[in-house]
């Protein structure tokens, strides 16, 4: 027996476990496609969400695969959520991941929640907000003991460790970096769920030298040598987290007065950003701008600065 979908095409009532798996990998796709190129580039998301809905309300679903169907729906808008928030849409991007939410909780899977969670989170930390950033995080935190997910719990240390770092708090930052690299220590030999599998020895680096930026200060150095670590690690695959790992690199050496090298790595990161479908390394960049700005004029920088101010007023393509 079918049932018809909205634009006439036959449905099957009864689901198979093919059916989320293809839902499933479609999702994979899209989540690397978003590494890669950035938010801009993963709309065919709301496809999926229509066909994961359609199933559910029109489908006879087994009670086997119902829980693993409304974590499908809910990864993707996740997704569609991160999506908004990339493409500089944060109200859409919260009501993404509320429904989102929802629907993990519906599916009980905590370590789900923990990670819009911790998306919510950053949400907020972009928009410097580091009440609304902790507040998120430790939700997600929460969420994340009750799934004994170590690579989440990681996760959530790691993002709370940045948000202290931006109020101020360096002694909270530090500690609660700390936990995150137990924490992640702990995930040894354990295969990570598709939203958590991001966070590998890469990111916990980079997420490091974010940490030690926003300290800055004597945490320069340091910062430097792990931001150059995770940005010669990351590939093609990973093009706006190098892009954004590449800016702080610049900004620290800006921050040391090696204009030479500042100018070099931000160069390279400009080049890249422009590349990604993303807000953020133009919002990112905004301190190296002043930082740069600083020294208009110096030869060093040849046209550097006036690149960089041209393209964060660019619309996003």
């Amino acid at each position: 027996m079918v049932t018809m979908t909205g634009k006439g095409g036959p449905l099957p009532i009864n689901i198979e476990t093919a059916d989320v798996a293809d839902l499933e990998a479609a999702v994979g796709v899209l989540r690397a496609l978003d590494y890669r190129q950035g938010g801009g580039f993963c709309r065919d998301a709301v496809r999926v969400v229509k066909t994961a809905s359609l199933l559910l309300h029109w489908g006879t679903v087994p009670d086997r695969l119902r829980a693993r169907l409304h974590t499908v729906l809910a990864d993707v808008h996740n997704l569609l959520g991160w999506t908004e928030f990339d493409t500089g849409h944060p109200v859409p991007a919260r009501r993404r991941f509320e429904r989102a939410l929802g629907l993990a909780a519906e599916a009980g899977n905590d370590s789900l929640v923990a990670n819009i969670h911790y998306r919510l989170g950053r949400v907020h930390l972009h928009h410097h907000d580091v009440p609304g950033a902790l507040a998120e995080f430790a939700r997600g935190r929460a969420a994340a003991r009750r799934s004994a997910s170590r690579r989440a719990t990681a996760i959530l240390a790691a993002n709370e460790s940045w948000a202290f770092a931006m109020g101020g708090d360096e002694h909270a930052a530090l500690t609660r970096l700390a936990d995150a690299e137990a924490a992640f220590a702990e995930t040894a030999g354990s295969d990570p769920r598709p939203w958590e599998a991001f966070f590998a020895e890469t990111d916990l680096a980079a997420m490091r030298g974010t940490v030690l930026t926003e300290l800055a200060g004597g945490h320069r150095g340091r910062a430097i040598t792990e931001l150059t670590t995770a940005a010669g690690r990351y590939g093609a695959d990973m093009a706006r987290s190098r892009s954004l790992t590449l800016i702080m690199l610049a900004q620290n050496h800006a921050g040391r007065g090696d204009l030479d090298e500042a100018a070099r790595v931000g160069a390279e990161a400009l080049d890249l950003a422009g590349t990604v479908a993303s807000v953020r390394p133009k919002d990112r960049l905004a301190p190296l701008e002043r930082l740069f700005l600083e020294h208009h004029g110096d030869p060093v920088l040849g046209t550097l600065p006036e690149r960089i101010t041209r393209y964060r007023a660019l619309p996003l393509n």
